[in-house]
């Protein structure tokens, strides 16, 4: 087969709630013919992959798709929506050549050397070095977490292998005393309290709902979005402390993974929350908390963060995990 030959390539971008499509029909030709899709409306993604792909008339040969699990083996099961599938029957049903199925942050992260300036917000921090490590982590229907390790040279062309885990799983870790009760708030009803129960869009609910206990203030019920339009406006005192909380947990969150990577090549953040909060984030409780590390603060202080404002990147992730695969075949 030629590298012609792996053309049309489908994209695919699957969340807990959304599946966004793409094609690249033809060697050198852009991402095209992007389209949203609400997971909930079909049984899995083939059915979704036909709904998207029969009104083309388009036959895809390679496929690459970002999902938001874990990922081991050929079976999937996703975290966050009821979709379940073979890797292999997948392939075969869309009769596709190639089929390469990586974690949604992993094609987010992917995605991160391909971004422009204008694509991205900088919040605080010095320089960013491009032959260290990058830190990607975002809040959207989960908690995302990942990262780029250099396997280049100073000076040498750039080459980046991806992180694919489940960073957003890991136990929460609580900052200061009302912290502390949060947790133990949230350790009554879930037991382990992953950073994901608070640092995503469901967090920002299980957090308004413990805020409201500890203030001892009405629980109005409110969504995801209605707490961050509110507190961002502050147009209500709860709401706004919840933003300003969720901020900072954001921060500690972010600090532990810089610190852990060692990621002077930047720390970036995705994800469906945090670019909805614009102009408020950076003057948001984020930075300082993400630099107050101790022994470690000035180590912090002088990396870069970034909200990434692009739209749909993680499609061109999936274009990029696409492309390392033909240069492993040789074309």
């Amino acid at each position: 087969m030629s590298l012609e030959q792996s053309y049309p390539r489908l994209l695919a971008d699957v969340g807990g709630t959304n599946v966004r499509f793409a094609l690249i029909r033809a060697a050198g030709a852009p991402i095209s013919d992007e389209r949203n899709l609400v997971c909930a409306d079909y049984p899995g993604p083939f059915e979704a992959a036909r709904a998207y792909l029969d009104p083309l008339a388009v036959a895809p040969r390679w496929a690459a798709i970002g999902i938001a699990t874990p990922l081991s083996g050929d079976a999937v099961k996703m975290t966050n929506n009821h979709w379940a599938f073979s890797q292999a029957a997948l392939q075969a049903q869309l009769q596709l050549d190639e089929l390469t199925v990586i974690n949604d942050f992993t094609a987010l992260a992917l995605s991160l050397p391909l971004l422009t300036d204008e694509e991205l917000v900088k919040v605080g921090g010095g320089e960013r070095d491009t032959d260290r490590p990058i830190a990607l982590l975002g809040a959207g229907t989960g908690l995302g977490v990942s990262g780029l390790m250099p396997a280049h040279l100073p000076g040498e062309t750039p080459r980046w292998i991806p992180i694919q885990g489940e960073g957003g799983h890991v136990s929460f870790s609580p900052f200061n005393h009302k912290e502390d009760e949060i947790l133990r708030i949230l350790r009554q009803e879930f037991g382990h309290v992953s950073a994901e129960r608070l640092i995503s869009g469901p967090g920002v609910v299980n957090l308004y709902r413990a805020l409201s206990e500890l203030n001892q203030v009405a629980n109005e019920g409110l969504s995801a979005a209605d707490i961050t339009q509110r507190g961002v406006a502050n147009d209500c005192p709860l709401c706004r402390e919840t933003v300003d909380i969720f901020c900072g947990m954001l921060g500690t969150a972010a600090a532990n993974l810089a610190v852990t990577l060692g990621a002077h090549g930047g720390l970036y953040i995705g994800g469906g929350v945090v670019p909805k909060l614009g102009d408020y984030f950076a003057a948001s409780p984020f930075r300082k908390r993400f630099e107050q590390k101790g022994r470690f603060s000035n180590y912090l202080a002088a990396v870069p963060s970034y909200v990434i404002v692009a739209n749909n990147p993680a499609l061109r992730g999936t274009a990029a995990a696409l492309n390392a695969l033909a240069a492993r075949k040789g074309y």
